[in-house]
């Protein structure tokens, strides 16, 4: 997909000198560690934009700040108009003592959605994440691929403005792979927009429309994808 960019271009979301200091600090002196510094980002309205970066440069971090789970200590995020986001992360925003239809429900209510259309959708979630019984157990019975499922599961029934898939494609077995990405895939060509965190190159090649490399807590480059990681791998 880094061949174009989506055909509807409204920026949905804005990034500006965005900051973040290492686990809460707050009073930021000088020698502060800062896990995000000065970043500055538009995401558009049906696109992909994939972060790369080495582990620890960030893009975790900057992921929780587009979707509100944290709060920058400098800078702004500036949303066009109201959007549901979320964030694909294993255990994020999941209890591990409820079970997984509670988890779901849970998810869908926080996503803003009203509780009788996530209970309508229940059936649905369970069938795609392929849990069977475990759908009525705890989550601490989980395997880290469960935990992907039942979040992949939530997210295509919910269909949020905003997805936010911080490395899970990699997790669970090959036939829900296979068979999440094909669905991620169709959705990304109707214009949902994302954010993809990705170790895999292929992975960001295939998806993104666009790339940005994170480094350090900083923007070191944004541009198309070839051009990204060819930076990033000769660095």
């Amino acid at each position: 997909m880094s061949q174009g960019g989506p055909a509807v271009s409204e920026i949905l979301l804005r990034l500006e000198n965005v900051g973040v200091a290492y686990h809460g600090v707050r009073r930021v002196g000088a020698g502060a560690f800062w896990a995000v510094e000065d970043v500055s980002l538009d995401l558009r309205e049906g696109e992909t934009l994939g972060l790369i970066g080495r582990n620890g440069a960030g893009k975790s971090t900057l992921l929780r700040v587009i979707a509100g789970i944290l709060r920058p200590d400098r800078g702004r995020v500036v949303v066009k108009r109201p959007l549901r986001i979320q964030m694909l992360a294993l255990g994020l925003g999941f209890v591990p003592h409820l079970s997984g239809r509670d988890n779901a429900l849970l998810s869908g209510m926080l996503l803003g959605l009203r509780r009788r259309k996530i209970e309508r959708c229940l059936p649905a979630i369970q069938d795609y994440s392929e849990l069977g019984d475990f759908f009525e157990m705890p989550l601490s019975t989980y395997s880290s691929g469960m935990v992907m499922r039942l979040g992949f599961a939530v997210a295509m029934q919910s269909q949020p403005d905003v997805l936010l898939i911080d490395e899970v494609l990699g997790v669970g077995d090959a036939e829900f792979l296979k068979k999440s990405e094909g669905d991620l895939r169709q959705r990304m060509r109707s214009g949902m927009t994302c954010v993809l965190v990705s170790h895999q190159d292929s992975t960001v090649e295939e998806l993104a429309h666009r790339a940005a490399w994170i480094e350090h807590g900083k923007l070191v480059m944004q541009d198309d994808v070839g051009a990204v990681l060819s930076a990033y791998h000769a660095a």
